[in-house]
């Protein structure tokens, strides 16, 4: 059944029950009722259209502003009728709603909805009637606690009109924050309201009042879609023999490059195909069943009508773990889907549980397991990249050989048919292997249980995401990749923050996010060093700082001093420390000893580093490394430049020294991991001490 409009009186008796300010108001059917209402709320007045058929009553006709007198009542009235059955002739009218007419002030906008993965989300930011052109909204998943509100009121762009901004007054903070977090209970209680907007909320120097609202309300339902789910074993990955059922011989089938791709697995692999005897030089067997023994993992490369008998084989032979290459599942229509949720009720039977169907397969290259038909394999490293597109998994790794980063594991979840993103996640936030972890997500099935989940990861490691489909067009995309249907890129976004997943916008971001962090975990504070020898970089760092909430830290006249022993006469004499182009490996040394002495003053350093004709890149280098040893401070490179730097940076890498080539990206990866820990407050949250 559709859900039903309520009228404004309902929604004005819902927001009282709540503590939420009203005007006074009254019911009118007649015109004699509307002008005694008048009389009694107390001039000026307004009045408005009651119809379940009329949602924008401005729009018909249907409201009356700056009503002063019984004459104007009357008129109004008349003007209301006509016009909603003139707008709408079909429209059942059930009079007029008489309400106090409230002074001028700043309007807010509160909303809820409910979203398919995460359930009831509340929304607020500058309403009226541009909160369509300004789009200055914050939103959290529900249930958000006053804190939660309070962070979600500091990140609109507008904020500074609440807190007091020129000539403007100060509003009254408070009572917003009190009215957003009785708004987000209303709506977690009012299990039949479906969606509802207050617009405006008019927000005075003392006080608020709601002055229009909109709800919708329907059958009771549930907060988000729950599926019944077994917790994930984290020793399911402890893999120590394989069979790959579907080997081919044929250097064009996908099973010829699973079983080549595991020639240096070593545990014992098993080729599954009952056309062969021998494929890539290992005995072949005919099926599951003829196994020497029940192995850790099956890798299914196989049609997908095939798949379902494969599954049971498995389970049959108490084999732990399938993992489906094999397409053709929910991403390829009804049919599909059927034939997935087969698969499903076949692993439940026999506890054998799904990665995929229609994923690219695993790799952990530290134990040598490699089960996707990706034609190279990571190499060795300390991130977890966790991914719904196996696409992009093979050209991230592609792209990360040449770059020296390396992968504790490399995760393609495909349709998430049994497990899922998060619990992956869950292994990686376990696995002593990993130290950030990476997600590429298209859509969360269970939005709950991913709350769940990654708020109980990202206390042991920090995790970082991109969350694709945020446009319409990327929406589309996802519905059809991996069986995807994307849900609002607002609601990710909040319950990102609001498991300590730190949103990037693009793979790159993600992965220069995660090596920091892997590398240098949390600063304990954003008071900062720029160390240069370049003039113009050190200029633009400061910009940069600016722009992503870092403090460049002033020097102390004793910190100086120490400084100018080091210097020559012309340098900077302030941070960003403009070094001037002369210097060489001996200046930064001088330099680094001078903060390793003075470390209890700053939390993070920004070196920086171009080519000159008497720099020395690979010792600056070396003793970029020394720096970072004799530190307990985030120390983040910025050796910039072409071949001459490529061997200084293949020194940092090798020290798990991150750097940044481009100087901007460096700052933005820092500032995004410090909003992160500290939310919009962020020079609140670490204050000028650092702690």
């Amino acid at each position: 059944m559709a859900d039903r409009l309520a009228s404004e009186a309902e929604g004005y008796r819902l927001m009282t029950k709540y503590g939420i300010p009203v005007p006074k108001y009254a019911i009118a059917r007649t015109m004699e009722e509307a002008e005694a209402a008048a009389d009694t709320i107390g001039y000026p007045v307004v009045m408005k259209v009651i119809s379940a058929q009329i949602v924008h009553k401005s729009d018909a006709g249907g409201v009356v502003l700056s009503i002063t007198d019984k004459t104007g009542a009357r008129k109004a009235f008349a003007a209301i009728m006509t016009a909603a059955k003139n707008h709408s002739p079909a429209a059942t009218v059930d009079g007029v709603i008489v309400e106090q007419q409230m002074g001028k002030g700043l309007e807010l906008i509160i909303g809820g909805r409910t979203d398919p993965a995460f359930g009831k989300v509340i929304t607020v930011g500058l309403g009226g009637t541009l909160v369509e052109l300004l789009r200055d909204v914050g939103t959290r998943v529900l249930p958000a606690d006053t804190d939660e509100i309070r962070y979600m009121i500091h990140e609109l762009r507008g904020y500074p009109l609440i807190r007091g901004f020129r000539n403007e007054p100060a509003r009254d903070e408070e009572e917003v924050v009190r009215i957003v977090a009785a708004a987000a209970r209303m709506f977690v209680e009012e299990v039949t309201v479906t969606e509802f907007d207050i617009n405006p909320l008019i927000v005075y120097g003392k006080g608020c009042c709601a002055v229009d609202a909109r709800f919708y309300v329907g059958d009771t339902r549930k907060p988000a879609r729950r599926r019944e789910r077994t917790e994930m074993d984290e020793k399911l990955l402890a893999i120590r023999s394989i069979a790959v059922v579907g080997a081919s011989p044929d250097p064009g089938k996908v099973g010829y490059a699973v079983v080549r791709n595991l020639l240096g697995f070593p545990g014992n692999l098993y080729p599954v195909n009952p056309k062969h005897g021998m494929i890539l030089g290992r005995k072949a067997y005919p099926s599951l069943a003829a196994l020497p023994e029940s192995v850790d993992a099956a890798v299914i490369a196989v049609p997908a009508r095939s798949v379902a008998r494969i599954v049971a084989e498995a389970g049959e032979r108490k084999i732990p773990l399938v993992i489906i290459l094999s397409s053709g599942f929910r991403e390829a229509g009804d049919e599909g889907r059927k034939m997935e949720e087969e698969l499903v009720a076949i692993a439940r039977q026999t506890g054998t549980r799904i990665m995929g169907p229609n994923c690219l397969g695993l790799m952990i290259p530290e134990k040598g397991i490699n089960t996707t038909f990706d034609p190279v394999s990571a190499r060795t490293g300390t991130i977890a990249f966790i991914s719904q597109s196996g696409a992009i998994i093979t050209t991230i790794v592609d792209w990360s050989l040449p770059e020296g980063i390396g992968f504790s594991s490399v995760i393609s979840v495909g349709n998430q048919a049994d497990m899922t993103i998060e619990d992956f996640a869950r292994y990686a936030g376990s696995d002593p292997s990993t130290r950030a972890i990476i997600l590429y997500i298209e859509q969360i099935l269970d939005g709950r249980r991913f709350l769940d989940i990654m708020r109980e990861v990202t206390v042991k490691k920090p995790v970082v995401a991109v969350k694709a489909g945020s446009s319409a067009k990327g929406q589309k995309a996802a519905a059809t990749h991996t069986g995807s249907l994307a849900g609002s890129h607002e609601v990710y976004m909040a319950a990102f923050r609001q498991a300590g997943v730190i949103a990037v916008d693009s793979i790159r971001d993600a992965f220069q996010t995660a090596e920091l962090l892997a590398s240098e975990n949390y600063p304990k504070g954003i008071r900062a060093v720029v160390i240069s020898n370049a003039g113009g970089f050190a200029v633009l760092s400061s910009d940069y700082a600016e722009r992503y909430c870092i403090d460049l830290i002033e020097f102390s006249p004793a910190l100086l001093a120490e400084l100018d022993a080091v210097m020559p006469a012309n340098w900077s004499r302030a941070n960003p420390i403009d070094m001037v182009g002369d210097s060489g490996p001996d200046r930064y040394a001088r330099t680094f000893d001078v903060m390793i002495r003075n470390q209890n003053l700053w939390d993070i350093a920004f070196v920086i580093a171009v080519p000159s004709a008497i720099s020395d890149p690979i010792r600056v280098a070396n003793e970029l490394v020394r720096f970072s040893k004799n530190t307990r401070k985030m120390i983040v490179g910025c050796l910039i430049g072409g071949d001459s730097m490529k061997t200084p940076m293949r020194i940092l890498r090798d020290a798990s020294i991150p750097n940044f080539p481009e100087l901007e990206d460096a700052f933005r990866a820092v500032g995004a991991i410090c909003r992160h820990r500290c939310g919009p407050d962020i020079h609140e949250c670490f204050g000028t001490s650092g702690k």
